[in-house]
């Protein structure tokens, strides 16, 4: 197995295999375990259960970048907190030390929502050494980046604003003229929200050379947008 991750360091997880459906179904229990738990708790409960998230998400984050550092696997190129779901674990890292405002929220709730439930729904782990601990890691960084936005949206009585949808989208698209270019001058492959290039998972909604799948994003990603601001401001009957 070693030596074929050496061919193709990137470990990607069919939707339909028994793997990802395991996977996602045990990912889906943890988060309506704890949203439950956080219904039956108080104000100052919940926040102590984002704080000690934030807390974890610090710390894997940090042995991450700790151990690449020490075994010289630290790139440039590859390990800037750059691509959308690590910009949304810094998010959450955040909140350990600052209450979110109501924009921070937004954009986790879009960005970091979204992103994390697609990228658990068709995984790509790019330069999986095989080890349980790297397995493990993709998944509970971009569970927490899912969970957090939704507790706080359940348990914390943040909610989403009128055109929050199409300002996040702005906000969104700022990031990546930011960092398209940035790709190309860092250089090496670097491929910051795969704006160099298309990640390799099998996604129906990652089709077309460069630039063009950047293009079908946007409008696939603002319909996305409104559509979760649609479902999760819907009035109860």
């Amino acid at each position: 197995m070693i030596a074929e991750l050496l061919q193709n360091p990137h470990y990607i997880i069919d939707f339909n295999s028994y793997e990802g459906l395991r996977n996602i179904t045990i990912t889906t229990l943890l988060f309506v375990l704890i949203l439950i738990l956080g219904r039956n708790l108080n104000k100052s409960k919940n926040l102590l259960i984002i704080k000690i998230i934030s807390l974890i998400a610090l710390s894997q984050t940090g042995y991450d970048h700790i151990i690449d550092i020490i075994n010289n696997n630290w790139k440039l190129e590859e390990d800037l907190p750059l691509h959308l779901c690590s910009f949304s674990n810094l998010i959450v890292i955040s909140m350990l030390f600052f209450k979110p405002n109501k924009k921070v929220f937004e954009f986790l709730f879009y960005c970091g929502f979204l992103g994390g439930f697609v990228s658990i729904l068709t995984p790509q782990l790019n330069y999986y050494d095989g080890g349980w601990f790297m397995y493990i890691s993709y998944y509970v960084s971009h569970a927490i980046i899912m969970l957090v936005p939704l507790y706080m949206f359940y348990n914390l009585d943040y909610k989403l604003s009128k055109y929050s949808w199409l300002k996040t989208f702005g906000i969104l698209n700022f990031l990546m003229v930011i960092i398209l270019p940035l790709n190309f001058i860092i250089g090496n492959g670097s491929n910051y929200m795969y704006l160099y290039e298309a990640p390799q998972i099998k996604n129906p909604l990652v089709f077309g050379d460069w630039p063009y799948y950047i293009i079908n994003w946007e409008l696939i990603i603002v319909v996305l947008f409104y559509l979760t601001y649609l479902i999760f401001t819907r009035k109860k009957i």
